[in-house]
């Protein structure tokens, strides 16, 4: 094996390598003649030996060839596409050490961005059995050497990866692609080309009740119609009689956004239903819905643990999506407003609030930087402030009137350790105490994590 002694290398020959670490997207950091080299699915520990397939003044990335002192954290992937498909990037490291890396992972961010060293990371919260544990698939479509491909990104890439086989997936899910791709081939359904933007199918996405087991198969089309859907929905509704709902989505727009605005029901009803603890929510093709509704369950009850309600408290949930929080709050509260930027989202978590008998919940439409602020200059404030932003976090005008209402509590559920520690922070200097932060693993075999955080406001 050849030695590097300059920051430069060749394609064409193979370089060892000792692993010393892991990002937080679980590549594996080692360095050459002190040179950066990343490598998927190397682990900490091990000697690898690797081609290098990209390279930057300041880093290179390394293709593993080969494992020469492998970690006894390695595994064997059960999926037979894990060296290509972009969706499970952890699939070589046992569950256990997947667990320790998403505790290690919050730990990280919230010292190196938070400055935050004596808060406390609880163990990762997993899974007993971290299979099929998905409601919701989103399969991108192709034509490839006139072969229909259905299936899942390559990692980096757009690049769609086809097996007839996913374990986190529900074993319908499977079977619904397969109905729908000899559907398109039988019948000549032209599928969607990003290049050209012409063609007719782009995706397919299902959703499950886990509970209820009732499903839903959305077609996002690139047109207002899908011909001979009949014969499709014929196919579906015969192999499954708990199909509940077939939309087609309409998405005529050159873009990387996967559903439509417009939805057209083409048989049942434009929902389905499902329970998280004791709550039934309606969940239509746009709403947002936590994936794993057995971790979902666990870290809403965290949240309400960490919120410390009594009954007589008024609580804002930002960001409320569909309600889902709101509804568990609500038992212990004595109102939640809740607020989200979607109206359409708002419109359901109104409806599952009356599905829930649940009177002392209101929401409203809007940008919670906007809302909150608006009800704080109005006399309205919250005694708990619970957030479940999107990646990017919270805006810092939001967490400006979050000081000046001075809650007593907030209760921060991140999808995003950077950016929950930035906003640690934040709140941190402007009087809120961390109290504990619990990670909890909604995704098995990604690098993906969630997580919980109380926070004290100091004075109390």
């Amino acid at each position: 094996m050849k030695q590097v002694s300059q920051k430069k290398f060749s394609g064409d020959i193979t370089y060892k390598l000792e692993i010393t670490g892991l990002t937080h997207e679980g590549q594996g950091v080692g360095k050459i003649d002190g040179f950066v080299v990343f490598v998927d699915s190397a682990l900490p520990g091990e000697t690898v030996t690797v081609k290098i397939v990209k390279e930057t003044k300041s880093y290179a990335v390394g293709k593993l060839v080969g494992v020469d002192k492998p970690s006894k954290d390695r595994a064997i992937p059960f999926c037979p596409v894990f060296d290509k498909c972009g969706g499970c990037a952890v699939q070589h490291m046992s569950y256990q050490a997947q667990l320790d890396f998403k505790k290690d992972t919050v730990l990280q961010n919230i010292r190196r961005i938070g400055g935050l060293e004596k808060v406390k990371v609880l163990d990762t919260i997993g899974m007993a059995n971290p299979f099929k544990y998905r409601n919701k698939v989103q399969y991108p479509v192709s034509m490839v050497d006139n072969q229909i491909k259905i299936g899942f990104y390559e990692s980096r890439s757009h690049n769609i990866i086809d097996s007839t086989q996913c374990d986190i997936q529900p074993e319908e899910s499977n079977v619904i692609r397969e109905l729908v791709r000899e559907f398109c081939r039988l019948n000549n359904i032209s599928i969607y080309d990003e290049k050209t933007g012409k063609g007719l199918l782009r995706h397919v996405m299902v959703r499950k009740g886990f509970t209820t087991g009732e499903m839903m198969v959305v077609l996002v089309i690139n047109g207002q119609e899908l011909p001979d859907s009949e014969k499709l929905i014929k196919a579906l509704t015969e192999k499954y009689d708990n199909i509940k709902s077939i939309v087609l989505n309409i998405n005529t727009r050159n873009t990387n956004i996967i559903l439509g605005d417009k939805n057209i029901c083409l048989f049942g009803q434009n929902y389905i239903s499902d329970y998280i603890g004791k709550f039934r929510f309606n969940i239509s093709p746009l709403s947002f819905f936590q994936v794993n509704p057995i971790q979902t369950e666990v870290l809403y009850n965290k949240a309400l643990e960490y919120a410390q309600l009594t009954g007589s408290e008024t609580v804002f949930d930002l960001y409320c999506g569909i309600g889902t929080i709101s509804l568990f709050l609500s038992e212990k509260a004595k109102k939640v407003i809740g607020v989200e930027v979607v109206p359409e989202a708002i419109e359901d978590a109104k409806e599952n609030a009356l599905l829930n008998n649940v009177t002392n919940a209101q929401f409203i439409a809007g940008e919670a930087e906007v809302v909150i602020p608006k009800l704080y200059e109005e006399g309205i404030r919250a005694d708990v402030v619970v957030v479940d932003p999107p990646r990017k976090g919270c805006d810092e005008v939001l967490l400006n009137t979050l000081v000046e209402m001075q809650p007593q509590r907030i209760v921060y559920v991140s999808c995003n350790p950077s950016t929950l520690a930035r906003d640690m922070k934040y709140l941190h200097q402007h009087g809120f105490e961390p109290l504990e932060v619990q990670p909890v693993d909604m995704f098995p075999w990604s690098s993906h994590v969630e997580c919980v955080i109380g926070m004290q406001r100091k004075d109390t």
